[in-house]
């Protein structure tokens, strides 16, 4: 009887959180222009029209260059550090780690208006290199966190065996410690994208004035009405944020098997 009750109440919280999430994608698909029930039919009319605006077109080419150079970055500097973290004996590798991991701690509201503020304090002024920036605080931890657990399961000894064969440590990182890290660098560096790509509170705190990304976009278009549009957007939204994930975790193991085979 208490199995059968924890069973039906994981139930009900699962469709609590996806069912608002499946309403979106069906009414995206909806051929009336109001955005409710009963649907008078289907259609792909709103994603045509979701095409053809040019102000959602901007925020799309501004989230997508933002995501990929937030995740270059980010998993540039994640790298870098678990390998010195994992690899060396690095003074004060305990308190560095922590300060690394310490943002996915701090609410993002937080640490959004910590960083605006030291900014301010700077007279440094809002911008693309700004926004940049805290997309990338806030993403190197999951980065890190990916590459540090695989890079803990690589053996050591292979990488010294390559050493004393005349490998030099550059050619031991691309050659061997790099490959068997890859499926760990691919996941991180599409985490690094999704959450960037996904991300709106930092964001609405570091865009400067006339840069929207998606999910700007979609919050100021909600603050002047709900249009069909908008579901077209958030059922685009979330087959990127959803299958990205899934798709790098599918090539991961993919990579995986291969590499152990």
């Amino acid at each position: 009887m208490g199995w059968a009750l924890i069973r039906g109440w994981t139930v009900l919280v699962y469709l609590f959180m996806f069912l608002p999430i499946a309403v979106v994608v069906l009414l995206s698909f909806n051929a009336s222009q109001f955005g409710s029930f009963p649907m008078t039919g289907l259609s792909l009319r709103w994603f045509a029209e979701l095409a053809g605006n040019e102000a959602i077109l901007r925020a799309f080419r501004t989230s997508i260059v933002l995501g990929l150079l937030t995740a270059v970055i980010s998993t540039t500097i994640g790298v870098l550090a678990s390998l010195a973290l994992v690899r060396y004996r690095v003074p004060g590798r305990n308190m560095i780690s922590t300060l690394l991991i310490a943002p996915i701690l701090v609410p993002e509201v937080v640490l959004a208006v910590a960083l605006l503020l030291f900014l301010n304090a700077l007279a440094v002024n809002k911008s693309f290199a700004l926004l940049l920036a805290g997309h990338v605080i806030f993403t190197l931890p999951f980065v890190i966190l990916v590459v540090q657990a695989r890079l803990v399961g690589i053996r050591r000894d292979v990488e010294e065996a390559a050493m004393s064969l005349g490998a030099s440590p550059v050619q031991t990182f691309f050659q061997i410690t790099l490959p068997l890290l890859s499926p760990a660098v691919l996941a991180g560096m599409l985490f690094a994208f999704t959450i960037s790509f996904d991300d709106i509170t930092g964001t609405l705190f570091w865009k400067p004035g006339g840069v929207e990304t998606v999910p700007t976009q979609i919050f100021a278009m909600l603050r002047n009405s709900i249009s069909p549009e908008i579901n077209a957007l958030g059922t685009v939204m979330i087959v990127l944020t959803a299958g990205l994930p899934l798709l790098g975790i599918a090539i991961a193991r993919r990579m995986a098997m291969k590499r152990g085979g």
